[in-house]
């Protein structure tokens, strides 16, 4: 992994939120989520993950001069958020938001997460989960992870696979997140209602036509429901 591009990072970092990109063969979406996000976060405050892609991503971001850093083999989104997540950790951030690469998130919505973030919250982007707005595949898995964690959180979650999301430092400096793949999303929402986080919804638009997504719903649920079982008869 390749250093993180240095960035003026100010004094005032402690009551900032970074944002967090991973990204993996990316390169179709990277200049225009780039220049939408940037009306929105100071450049200083977004970090992009390279997860190792084979096409041109890398080149954008360094011809971008956008922070970032480089894994030289595809080691999964939750190995990306990690690092990103130790790298808001060093510098003292508040916050962390996290935001998909292929413009399924929509930059615009940014907002929404700044006027809820207070520290403590763990704050989610909840799309509309109903057919035909969303594959049937992906209602079926996400409905199922969403109901474990609100039982097991004793708050109700609606979008447990939404990746737009605000999480403050407080509460990842106690998460002992182990995943690597993209059930680290949910891992993160059940140990964090297990640690009786706040756990809040903001709307957000449900986008999936012309972008290609590397989820694998059943597998990642069943990993997620395992892990379940696991804690259950711990």
């Amino acid at each position: 992994m390749s250093s993180v591009y240095k960035c003026s990072v100010s004094d005032h970092v402690s009551y900032s939120a970074l944002v967090i990109i991973p990204a993996y063969n990316a390169s179709e979406y990277l200049r225009e989520l780039i220049e939408r996000l940037t009306v929105y976060v100071c450049p200083e405050n977004l970090l992009f993950i390279d997860d190792g892609s084979t096409d041109n991503s890398l080149d954008i971001l360094r011809d971008r001069q956008v922070a970032h850093v480089h894994f030289a083999s595809n080691a999964g989104k939750g190995a990306a958020l990690m690092a990103g997540f130790r790298y808001a950790l060093e510098k003292g951030y508040r916050s962390v938001l996290t935001i998909d690469a292929d413009l399924q998130h929509l930059p615009e919505e940014i907002p929404r997460f700044y006027a809820e973030d207070d520290g403590h919250t763990l704050v989610i982007g909840t799309r509309s989960i109903k057919l035909p707005v969303m594959p049937f595949a992906r209602c079926l898995t996400n409905y199922l992870t969403s109901l474990i964690v609100s039982v097991f959180s004793s708050q109700r979650v609606r979008d447990s696979q939404s990746g737009f999301r605000l999480i403050p430092t407080s509460l990842l400096r106690l998460l002992p997140l182990s995943t690597v793949g993209y059930d680290l999303e949910s891992e993160m929402l059940f140990k964090a209602g297990l640690l009786g986080c706040r756990i809040r919804e903001v709307p957000v638009s449900t986008v999936y036509e012309g972008s290609h997504s590397y989820i694998s719903p059943i597998g990642d649920t069943l990993r997620f429901v395992r892990q379940i079982w696991r804690r259950i008869w711990a």
